[in-house]
């Protein structure tokens, strides 16, 4: 019976492209229609356990069996495997992939809410299980310089320009730090500092004095390292603290960034995050907060992502974010959608953890290399045919605050990467 509904399932699922599945009863399948730009794969069910987990919930199931070793690829590899089937039904016209059915995902934002609740004690924890696995695995696939585990930025892409990682990591840093109008002498606070990369950049540009807070204390010990090793630990500091009792300490700051750690926060605490940030941001203060965002509105976390990669996280969704932060009369005072950018990324960590296969296998053992190359997978589809993207949300308190047209961020962006092309900003 699982067979049956699993090849109706693949049947409605895989049109263009091709599909080739070799059952556990030997038998074998072929789905599709070659056609260009969608790929041709092949994968073998070891078992018919695998094949009932993948009928019962298609993301974790197919992840789990794949993990397991119980769903083999033999052309083609995860990548591929995942593309095909997500660029079948992109978002964009309608498309829904592995959801399950209304009562799954009623269940799934459920538990959303729940996770959603992140206690501070909590968070710690959730934090850890993803940062604090150890920092020798971000450094084989990670850029090198600035150590960023977020969406870069590819100026040059609609041209065809060629960029390295490392190079669309530092355009990253260019493209955030102009919307924020740093200048010596300011205080800054990086909230989910990560390695320190964003901390140092500043210190190093703009000789501003920045404080950036983790809760891993993996990252914290590396960034304290790093910092020190490139000579601004005068005007770096970092601690191992929530930001709710950093702000509970009534610290004040000029200029407020976080990159990538709103997807941590939680449903339950928006509303306590954004208060928290405009109470530590001066009158005339800017803050910028760039995350991933659900397109299409508020939505619920899958159980892949919450059972092994971000226990405790959820993707929000732009209406959720504004209303939330316009509880706080924090002003938006610009909104960018990165769309494609972190599928750039992706592509790009994920062909470095293949590269590096043997060492993270000798570091974590062959589950974890195939869990971890299928979430980027699962991530590079979601933001290429999916509903995931990236936000980019200036806040001020003060609508004085900044010049009254945008130019002022073209202009300090090619100031920061003369040389690169920079994609026009409208006044």
């Amino acid at each position: 019976m699982s067979k049956k509904l699993l090849e109706r399932f693949l049947g409605r699922a895989v049109r263009k492209g091709v599909l080739e599945v070799h059952f556990a009863d030997g038998n074998r399948r072929l789905f599709g229609t070659p056609m260009p730009g969608f790929p041709e794969v092949a994968v073998r069910f070891l078992s018919a356990a695998a094949q009932r987990k993948v009928v019962m919930d298609p993301r974790l199931g197919a992840a789990e069996a794949f993990m397991d070793g119980r769903l083999v690829i033999e052309r083609g590899d995860i990548m591929q495997l995942v593309e095909l089937l997500r660029a079948n039904r992109p978002w964009d016209r309608g498309g829904r992939f592995g959801e399950g059915s209304r009562l799954a995902r009623l269940a799934a934002r459920a538990m959303t809410v729940i996770d959603g609740i992140n206690r501070a004690a909590r968070a710690k924890a959730n934090i850890a299980r993803h940062y604090d696995i150890g920092n020798d695995l971000y450094t084989l696939f990670l850029d090198g310089e600035h150590m960023q585990y977020s969406c870069a930025y590819w100026p040059g892409a609609d041209k065809g320009e060629d960029m390295t990682l490392e190079e669309a990591q530092e355009a990253k840093l260019a493209h955030i730090t102009s919307k924020l109008a740093l200048a010596a002498g300011q205080r800054v606070l990086d909230i989910g500092c990560g390695w320190g990369g964003m901390a140092i950049y500043i210190a190093r540009h703009f000789g501003s004095e920045v404080l950036g807070i983790t809760l891993s204390e993996e990252q914290l010990a590396l960034a304290r390292q790093r910092a020190h090793a490139a000579g601004v630990s005068d005007r770096v500091r970092f601690e191992l603290v929530d930001y709710r009792d950093l702000a509970a300490r009534g610290e004040k700051f000029d200029r407020i960034v976080s990159v990538g750690m709103f997807e941590h926060v939680g449903q339950a605490q928006f509303n306590r995050f954004f208060r928290d940030c405009a109470a530590m941001l001066v009158d005339q203060g800017v803050m910028l907060l760039h995350t991933i965002g659900r397109m299409g509105g508020p939505g619920a976390t899958d159980a892949f992502t919450r059972r092994y990669i971000f226990p405790g996280g959820y993707i929000p969704a732009l209406s959720e974010t504004l209303a939330a932060s316009e509880r706080s009369r924090l002003i938006a005072a610009d909104v960018e959608n990165l769309r494609l950018h972190y599928a750039m990324t992706l592509r790009e960590w994920y062909k470095r953890c293949v590269a590096q296969k043997d060492e993270i296998i000798s570091l974590y053992g062959v589950r974890f290399y195939r869990m971890w190359t299928f979430y980027l997978a699962g991530a590079t589809a979601a933001f290429e045919s999916g509903s995931m993207c990236n936000y980019q949300i200036q806040y001020i308190r003060s609508r004085r605050a900044l010049p009254l047209t945008r130019g002022y961020m073209a202009q300090r962006e090619a100031e920061l990467l003369p040389g690169q092309s920079h994609p026009a900003i409208a006044k």
